[in-house]
């Protein structure tokens, strides 16, 4: 935990911070290995320049005792104030996700302190997988693999899309998740065209395409994939061109993927590709997104980002061609920076898979 917050405290002097209120508690456990979900209840970590940073608590809450000065208070008392009170000169960095309830208290006790956004200071860190948090994701992908293998065995024409969500579901705690990290996609034919499509009652048919994009939870980390198979031979005459232009699209975006390298280029290798091939109006989102502890955490792969990657990101790489009322074709994989390149924590074939006859 001290590397982590020496790391935080870099990037605060980076933005001129000389305090930061951590209320993330992702963020609050990433650095305190404490794990609370507050609820409505302020909770929140002081982090200070000087080091003597404070912990504010209910006492509602058990917690292991921690090194940190502890603050504790019931659900009565003045916890803004108190807060207020351990406030020291200088810039203070507010997190992103503290509600207004807290915040808009704090400023009107406290006018001489100037408060800025500063959750970039911690989300950075995050940013930055260590050794543990890389081995405990790559089990995670290890068991999303294996639910995914299991999956596209066991799918049958006369299914339904939440029957063959449900047994994903199953077999993430049979393999030793804790969980899905989001709800589990599956389409069938053209419902594949709604990136974010939840499961319904539609009925597999021979021929359909089939969209599953799924992910777990492992030791408070998550993982997420994406295949897309057709039930038996295709109906749609495109859906092969398609699905192999898709998959040269994840395959060309990772093939660059090493330290100093864009994030926007990332993007570029696989956009570029499908709009070359006359899809790029139907490949309508940005090609990946950052991973941890939520299946979405701050950082993107987006034309829009022209951070560098850097050793120990851990990022998704999805691109998609969505075709309304036909069908659509998104194939997923979570890549690992390493010092020279990137490593793929996904090993489900990605060819397509005529699959279920």
């Amino acid at each position: 935990m001290k590397e982590r917050i020496n790391r935080v405290l870099n990037n605060m002097k980076e933005h001129g911070l000389s305090q930061l209120i951590v209320s993330d508690p992702k963020s609050i456990f990433y650095l305190t290995g404490v794990n609370i979900e507050p609820y409505e209840r302020l909770l929140a970590f002081l982090v200070r320049e000087d080091g003597k940073h404070v912990f504010f608590l209910n006492n509602l809450y058990t917690v292991p005792k921690t090194e940190f000065e502890e603050v504790w208070f019931s659900d009565t008392d003045d916890s803004v104030g108190m807060i207020a009170g351990h406030l020291t000169e200088g810039v203070l960095g507010i997190d992103k996700t503290w509600a207004a309830r807290f915040l808009i208290p704090l400023m009107e006790k406290r006018p001489d302190i100037k408060m800025v956004l500063g959750s970039d200071c911690v989300d950075d860190s995050r940013a930055i997988k260590d050794d543990r948090e890389i081995a405990i994701m790559k089990k995670a992908s290890e068991i999303n693999d294996t639910v995914m293998h299991k999956a596209l065995e066991f799918i049958k024409p006369g299914m339904t899309e939440k029957q063959v969500a449900d047994f994903i579901d199953r077999q993430f705690i049979e393999e030793g998740a804790t969980g899905n990290s989001f709800t589990t996609i599956v389409s069938f034919a053209g419902q594949g065209a709604d990136p974010h499509h939840e499961p319904d009652d539609t009925v597999l048919k021979e021929g359909d395409a089939i969209v599953i994009d799924q992910g777990c939870m492992y030791e408070g980390y998550a993982s997420d994939m994406t295949r897309s198979v057709s039930c038996g031979e295709p109906s749609d005459p495109d859906y092969e061109k398609v699905h192999d232009l898709v998959r040269r699209a994840n395959e060309k975006a990772e093939s660059i993927i090493k330290p100093g390298v864009k994030l926007c280029d990332i993007d570029a290798a696989a956009r570029d590709l499908i709009t070359e091939a006359g899809y790029g109006e139907y490949f309508n989102h940005r090609l990946g997104h950052f991973i941890g502890q939520t299946d979405h955490e701050q950082g993107d792969v987006s034309s829009a980002n022209e951070n560098t990657v850097k050793p120990g990101m851990i990022f998704s790489i999805e691109p998609g061609v969505y075709l309304p009322g036909r069908f659509g074709v998104r194939i997923e994989d979570l890549v690992l920076v390493t010092e020279d390149g990137c490593e793929i924590l996904n090993h489900e074939d990605k060819n397509l898979k005529k699959i279920g006859i």
